[in-house]
């Protein structure tokens, strides 16, 4: 019995997700489709010894057909019309009108040096955090969380 002339046509599907750029993952290069399916689960066929790759809608419909970029080359392969019609919608993104207003770094107001001047402090000084009172209220409420950083070796204020 003589061998086939040919080698059976074996066909590689992957499911693939499209991301934001409007391209779907195929061995380590991405391959455009048309922009608005971001998430979309698109299938992927590859068949041995071609250069193409096809990719289909969920429906089973032929989208687009790409030459295949080396494995792992990290390409980005577009179609001219991917290209055309994913500037169109990134570009329509942006806008010729007046930014918003930024709010102005103004000084406070009197209500607000009023309000400050109501903060305890000692005379009228800018408030302090005493940082050894605070880490006896640290040690007061949390004496596992201290006895266990001890333990460990870590300096724990007394």
């Amino acid at each position: 019995m003589a061998l086939p002339g040919a080698p059976y046509p074996a066909t590689i599907e992957v499911s693939r997700a499209v991301d934001d750029r409007a391209s779907v993952a195929f061995r380590g290069n991405r391959y455009s489709v048309t922009p608005g399916l971001g998430g979309t689960e698109l299938m992927l066929r590859h068949r041995l010894g071609t250069g193409t790759v096809e990719i289909f809608t969920p429906g089973g419909t032929l989208m687009v057909t790409h030459r295949l970029a080396p494995p792992g080359a990290g390409s980005v392969v577009r179609t001219p019309a991917h290209r055309a019609a994913l500037e169109a919608v990134v570009l329509s993104q942006f806008s010729a009108a007046r930014p918003c207003d930024r709010k102005a770094n103004r000084p406070p107001g009197q209500a607000a040096l009023a309000g400050r001047a109501a903060l305890p402090g000692a005379g009228g000084a800018e408030p302090a955090v005493d940082l050894a009172q605070l880490a006896e209220v640290v040690r007061l409420a949390f004496p596992p969380a201290i006895a266990a950083a001890a333990a460990c070796g870590a300096e724990v204020p007394a």
